[in-house]
Order: C-alpha cells, then sequence, then structure tokens
C-alpha cells in the first residue's frame, strides 16, 4: 500500500514538474523568498537588535552586539529628550511629504496640461513636444536637480554665477535655489512626463463620443471638461499623484544636490531619505536608519495598494471601446501659433537646456564666467586641486572614471540580460498558470521590490552583508548585480507578464502538437512575435541600472565605484564641473543606447501619446 502510495505521489510530481510553466513557478517562488522575503525579515531583525559594537556603546547599559532592543524604535519615534524624534524623524517626514505633495501638483498640472493640448487640440507641433516633452523622464531625476542649481545659484548667495544671473543679472532669493521648493519644483518637473503618458493615454483612447453628446447637449467646453473629460481620467489623475508621492517622499537624489545652504539662511530642509542614509552611515545608529527604512516600505506599500483600490474601484470609467468615434479637436484659433510657441520653448528648456546647463558647467573655472573657459575638466592630466582622489584629472583622462563607467555599463548589461530574462520566464508562468496560487504569489513577490524605496531596498542588502554568513556580500560587485537584478525584476516581470497575456496559448498549443521543444517554442516562436515588448523588459532594467544613483550609494565601495556613485562623490566634494561632466556623459550614453535598441527592436521604455 505505501509504496502504491509513494509510486503515485512520484509520479503526480513527475507529471507536475514536466509542465515548463511549473517549473518555472516554483523555481522563481524558491529565488524570490530567497532574494526578497529572507532580506525583508533581515531589515526588520536588525531593526530590534544590536548592530555592532559602536551602537552597543551608543545605546549604553549591558547590552551587547546581537543582543533584542526596542531602542531604535522608541529612540526615533517617540524620544523627547533633547526633541530627537522630532528633529532626526517628524520633521524630515514632514517635510519629505510636503515636497511630495507640491512635487505632485506641478507633475499634474504640467503634465495634463501638455497631454490635453496634445491629444484634444488642433496644436501645430504635436510631434516634436511629445518626443522631446519626456526627455526629463529618462534623464536621472538629479539631473533635473543639478540643473536647477545650474540655472539658478548666483553670487548673492555666495555661490558662482548661475546661468540666469549671467544672462540677465538677476539674482534669486536662496530659497528658490536650495531646500524646499527647489526640491518639489525638480522632482515635479521629472514626473511631469509620466503624468503627460498616464493622462495622454486616458484622453487619446476615451470615447469620443461622450463628448460629441455633450456638445451636441449645447454643453459648453468647459462644463464638457468639468462634467465628462475629468471623471473619466480621475482615475489616471489619482495614480498620478498617489504614484509620483510615493516616488517623491522617498527620493534621496534630489534632497542631496539641493539641500545645500549658507550659515545664515535659515534653510535646514532635510529629507527622510537623507536622514536615514545618515544614521546608517554613522555606525552608532544603523538599526535606527533601519527604522526609516522600514517605515518608508510600508508607506510605499499602502499607497500602491491605496492605488489598486482605488483604481479598481472605478472601473466603471473604463471608455475604451473599440467603438470610439474620431475625437473632435478644440480650435485654438489665432492662439494656435503662440500656444505652440509658448509649449515649445517651455518644452525645450527643462528637456534640452539641462545638456546645455552640464555642459557649460563643466567648461568653466569660474561658474558664470566665459573668460574662465577651461577643458580641464575633461582633458587635463593634472589632479584637480582639493580633491581627495589623487588620480582625479579630466574625466576623458581618467583611470577612475573609465572603471566606473565600464564597470556601470558591465552591470546593467548584466542586470539586464538576468532581470529581462527572468522576467520573461515569469511573465510565461503567469499567463500559462492564470489564476493559481503559485503563480499569483511569485508575481506579487516580483513585483514587490517596485514598491520598496531604492534607498530602503538598498538598507536591505546592507542589513543582510552585516550578518552573519554573509558578509562576504560587503561592497562586492556581486552584491549590486544581486540587488540590480530583484530591484529591477519588476519592469520586466510585468512587461512580460503583458506580452504573454496578449499571446493566444493555441499558438504555443500548435507548435506542441509539431513536437517542438519549449525552449524552441519560446525562442523560435513566442519571443519573435512580442520581441518589441520583451526587448523593452531588457531596455528597462538596462536604463534604471545606468542611471541609479539612491539603490547603490548605500552599498558601493571603493574599489567597486559606479560612474553614478562616483558623481556624487564629486559633487560632494565641491568638484562640481567634473560632476556636471559625468552627468552629461551619463545622459548621452543612456539616451544613444536607447535610440538604438529603439530602432533595432522598436523597443521603448515608453510608449507615449504620440501626436501627429
Amino acid at each position: 500500500m505505501n509504496n502504491t502510495k509513494s509510486s503515485r505521489v512520484g509520479n503526480n510530481l513527475r507529471s507536475y514538474f514536466s509542465t515548463p510553466a511549473n517549473l518555472i513557478t516554483i523555481l522563481f517562488l524558491v529565488i524570490l523568498i530567497a532574494s526578497v522575503v529572507i532580506p525583508l525579515c533581515t531589515l526588520f531583525v536588525g531593526s530590534f537588535k544590536i548592530n555592532g559594537n559602536q551602537e552597543a556603546i551608543y545605546v549604553g547599559g549591558e547590552v551587547l552586539d546581537g543582543d533584542f532592543t526596542m531602542h531604535h524604535w522608541w529612540e526615533l519615534l517617540v524620544s523627547r529628550e533633547f526633541d530627537y524624534a522630532y528633529i532626526k524623524f517628524w520633521k524630515p517626514l514632514g517635510q519629505s511629504a510636503l515636497m511630495a505633495l507640491m512635487s505632485c501638483a506641478v507633475a499634474v498640472v504640467f503634465g495634463g496640461v501638455v497631454a490635453w493640448f496634445i491629444t484634444r487640440s488642433d496644436l501645430p507641433g504635436k510631434k516634436f513636444i511629445s518626443t522631446v516633452f519626456v526627455f526629463p523622464y529618462i534623464m536621472p531625476s538629479w539631473s533635473m536637480a543639478m540643473f536647477w542649481e545650474n540655472f539658478f545659484k548666483n553670487t548673492g548667495m555666495g555661490a558662482g554665477k548661475g546661468i540666469l544671473q549671467s544672462a540677465t543679472g538677476i539674482c534669486v532669493p536662496e530659497s528658490m535655489v536650495y531646500g524646499l521648493v527647489p526640491c518639489a519644483m525638480s522632482l515635479g518637473l521629472h514626473y511631469a512626463p509620466f503624468a503627460y503618458i498616464l493622462i495622454g493615454g486616458i484622453l487619446r483612447n476615451m470615447d469620443a463620443n461622450l463628448e460629441e453628446a455633450a456638445t451636441v447637449l449645447k454643453a459648453s467646453r468647459f462644463k464638457i471638461l468639468r462634467k465628462v473629460t475629468l471623471p473619466i481620467v480621475l482615475p489616471a489623475l489619482v495614480s498620478t499623484v498617489l504614484l509620483v508621492f510615493s516616488s517623491s517622499i522617498s527620493s534621496f537624489t534630489v534632497p542631496f544636490f539641493l539641500n545645500k545652504s549658507s550659515i545664515n539662511s535659515g534653510n535646514n530642509f532635510i529629507s527622510i531619505s537623507v536622514q536615514m542614509r545618515s544614521l546608517i552611515n554613522t555606525g552608532f545608529t544603523k538599526g535606527q536608519g533601519y527604522v526609516i527604512a522600514i517605515v518608508l516600505m510600508l508607506f510605499s506599500i499602502g499607497i500602491l495598494t491605496l492605488n489598486n483600490w482605488f483604481t479598481g474601484k472605478r472601473k466603471s470609467f473604463t471608455t475604451v471601446t473599440g467603438k470610439s468615434g474620431q475625437v473632435s479637436l478644440v480650435k485654438l484659433g489665432k492662439a494656435r501659433t503662440a500656444v505652440a510657441v509658448v509649449l515649445v520653448i517651455i518644452t525645450a528648456f527643462f528637456a534640452i537646456m539641462p545638456l546645455v546647463s552640464f555642459a557649460m558647467e563643466s567648461m568653466l573655472e569660474i561658474p558664470g564666467d566665459w573668460s574662465t573657459f577651461t577643458t580641464r575638466y575633461w582633458l587635463s592630466t593634472e589632479p584637480f586641486e582639493g580633491s581627495n582622489k589623487g588620480d582625479t584629472i579630466g574625466i576623458l583622462r581618467s583611470a577612475t572614471m573609465w572603471q566606473a563607467l565600464g564597470r556601470s555599463l558591465g552591470l546593467s548589461v548584466l542586470v539586464s540580460l538576468f532581470a529581462g530574462t527572468f522576467g520573461i520566464l515569469i511573465g510565461y508562468a503567469v499567463a500559462r498558470k492564470r489564476g493559481s496560487r503559485a503563480a499569483t504569489l511569485v508575481s506579487n513577490l516580483a513585483f514587490l521590490p517596485y514598491l520598496i524605496p531604492s534607498m530602503s531596498f538598498g538598507a536591505v542588502y546592507l542589513a543582510l552583508s552585516y550578518t552573519e554568513g554573509f558578509t562576504w556580500l560587503d561592497g562586492s560587485f556581486f552584491l549590486l548585480f544581486l540587488v540590480g537584478t530583484i530591484k529591477f525584476m519588476p519592469f520586466a516581470s510585468r512587461t512580460g507578464t503583458s506580452a504573454m497575456l496578449q499571446l493566444s496559448g493555441e499558438i504555443e498549443e500548435a507548435a506542441i502538437i509539431m513536437g517542438v521543444p519549449w525552449w524552441k517554442r519560446m525562442t523560435r516562436v513566442l519571443f519573435p512575435i512580442q520581441k518589441s515588448s520583451f526587448m523593452s523588459g531588457y531596455l528597462l532594467p538596462f536604463i534604471s541600472c545606468m542611471r541609479e544613483m539612491s539603490l547603490f550609494v548605500l552599498l558601493a565601495a571603493s574599489y567597486t565605484t559606479l560612474v553614478t556613485t562616483l558623481l556624487q562623490e564629486y559633487s560632494r566634494t565641491g568638484l562640481t564641473q567634473a560632476s556636471n561632466a559625468i552627468n552629461l556623459l551619463i545622459i548621452v550614453v543612456v539616451l544613444i543606447i536607447q535610440f538604438v535598441v529603439n530602432k533595432l527592436t522598436g523597443a521603448s521604455i515608453d510608449k507615449g501619446v504620440g501626436g501627429n
């Protein structure tokens, strides 16, 4: 009887694992538990224990390394001694929340207005505006922050001349250069293309008959906008606000570049992510940094859950029926050319001018003074004065820079290959086992890293690298590769899942009947059909990894310096010309690679909303 039962179980297991989708599902379930769940648990445990001898001395008493403690949570969230909790947590959190709300307003208004003009008016120059408008989103968020500083800094605040002062003589207050408002504006302008894509996609695809019916009933254009259009785009607006807020509140790079201030300015803005990094890096307060990382993760997960709940409830607003008539475009009349010129100027200013400013700042010894034009930050063979890096020479001659760039390119290629391939395999398993508990769990676990802020996710693996048995990970290239692959896999997995769900099962069934092996079905049947979508799943992780700073700033060591962490180091030590040069180099590399891949395969990091 036992032999029969064992034989039956064995046959069932062999039958189950003979199906590729089942095997892939179980394989990635194990991988994701090991790479996502366990590190998260390590971070959680780290927030309740003493992390090293330095922290034990700081906490005081008779505690030792590894002992359980509630000190980190109490000290950071509750302690009133010297207003510690307020200064270290609640004030930075409140400032970050306000920054996020302001960035949402900028992104929604700017992106929404452009989306309306592109999809709902007879505006000329749509193709140019639609193409160029997404550039700030393709660039790293900190590029906009660096441009903001380059443009508005002035001698009135003790800095060099910025572009505005050089061109007009105008000196803006320091509060317009550093602090809350500049951070919010930079993030808002960075995410405006994101709002444009979401809102524009709804506007372009909505049923035109709804607006046409209102027009027939003699409703005014404003009333149509308020009663018909806005309710339809409301889900996109809410999604934009929630997603931009979630990304902005945990932003590290923008506040890092724009939290400078003079002694007498009164500018004491600090973001919660910058605070987290500061706490983790001290060694005495590592556990408190872990607490902030957990809070930010829970915050982001809550926001994304709220977004999914809201969009799920508003399904009644789905109006893409496939029967839509041609949208009646608003005639701008005499204002048509003027509006187009204004939008082209504004779009070009925020999309193209940053590149110009980085080039300018990299070639001026004294900012704003063209009599000090120099190429030494690009071509010099002599170390820069004041640099703490002995080999810091012109970036095109710097071995440090080329090693960092090569390391970044190599890391990005490896991350894209693994994340992209994993994403396709997960997409295949989820599509073929749709509805099963295992496939749903794999899909959710694969998407979980997206919900975790980059700085927090870096803290997750930092905590793991300090754990006994995993100390070999600390600062290693493998750690950067592992973290990058897991963090950017959600882009690929969602792309892969979407592409696989679009494929009818009959296509693969026909290949099975013909006796085509699974790997040939994937490479010769399924992949060619959805090549553009699948290649986007490779392109997204590559570009995201190439421009990422927040994720790696806690993890990279001196021997694993990446081009983004090198830029951060140059900026921190005052070598702004070199940091601008590297920033320009990163953006150019990213744009060239995206352009080449798009032309060869049709893959793109966004689809845009078009415009004729």
